[in-house]
């Protein structure tokens, strides 16, 4: 059983992603105050949505409070798009944020990315791909499929993060290691070279998601 923690004030959206989450087979604990729900949190909580703008301390303090003695995963949510709430949310221990307004789906997304990256199993699985992080290997249908460093670490991070859509720059940063072969057209490559692999194996199939001007991501339905 997966418990979620949900900390937000807002009675509209407290409703909004209870009922989503439960809908989906998660429990859930709402409390509308920082110092609430640094109360609740415990050993058997396996994530903590956390909103920014409490009434009676902000969710940056409130996560400092957490992770005295807690390393439970965090999201965010706040109604600032900015990259210092980014930065200092990420930096005193946010594992992600999402921004309001948001859509249910992907607040779902986001959050069995994370349940993914946090379980100590191995192996990350999605119907017909399973990817080996101990091995770094992707299998294709029982398949292992035969990718160079750069594919296999795109599709590691694409499927850590299922619906997520990452800019060519993202990707250059989580993925290149070498300086000299960073640059926009080499994304571009990894991707075009990651799915001919798959239409070796099977014509039709293509789990990546090509957003026009904003970049590349695994299809949460694959």
């Amino acid at each position: 059983m997966v418990k979620i923690l949900l900390i937000e004030d807002e009675p509209g959206i407290q409703e909004t992603i209870q009922i989503s989450l439960e809908s989906e087979g998660f429990t859930i604990l709402v409390t509308s105050t920082g110092k609430e729900g640094i109360q609740k949190v415990s050993n058997d909580i396996s994530l903590i949505i956390l909103d920014i703008g409490l009434p009676d301390q902000n969710g940056f303090e409130v996560l400092k409070e957490i992770r005295k003695k807690y390393q439970t995963p965090v999201i965010f949510l706040t109604a600032r798009n900015t990259e210092i709430d980014k930065i200092l949310g990420l930096e005193i221990g946010a594992d992600d944020y999402i921004v309001k307004p948001f859509s249910p789906r992907e607040l779902l997304a986001r959050i069995r990315a994370i349940l993914r990256r946090t379980n100590p199993s191995q192996n990350l699985e999605d119907h017909k791909l399973r990817i080996s992080l101990d091995k770094k290997l992707v299998y294709f249908n029982g398949q292992t499929l035969n990718l160079s460093p750069y594919e296999y670490k795109t599709i590691e991070l694409f499927f850590k993060w299922p619906g997520r859509i990452f800019t060519r720059e993202e990707i250059m940063d989580s993925v290149w290691t070498e300086p000299e072969d960073s640059f926009d057209r080499a994304v571009d490559t990894v991707i075009k070279n990651i799915r001919a692999r798959f239409k070796e194996m099977e014509p039709d199939f293509d789990p990546i998601e090509t957003r026009r001007g904003q970049g590349y991501g695994l299809k949460e339905k694959i």
